[in-house]
């Protein structure tokens, strides 16, 4: 997840995320993308983000339909 300091969307979003990875074993990474020039420039506005695998599943709230269909057990 990419996210950033004081950001209450990225709280809450971490808040939704947490128990669906804990329920399947997944971890959840927090990136904060100010702490990167890069990041920062890549994902500006767009925070919170989820990614899985490489792929953006969502951005602003969390999309559980799209999670569900982008997540691979195994």
């Amino acid at each position: 997840m990419f996210s950033r300091e004081a950001c209450l969307l990225c709280d809450e979003l971490l808040a939704e995320l947490t128990p669906w990875a804990a329920a399947r074993g997944l971890p959840v990474l927090v990136v904060d993308v100010d702490s990167d020039p890069i990041l920062k420039r890549r994902y500006g506005l767009k925070v919170p983000l989820v990614d899985l695998s490489g792929e953006t599943v969502c951005f602003g709230h969390l999309d559980l339909e799209a999670l569900e269909r982008l997540w691979r057990p195994g």
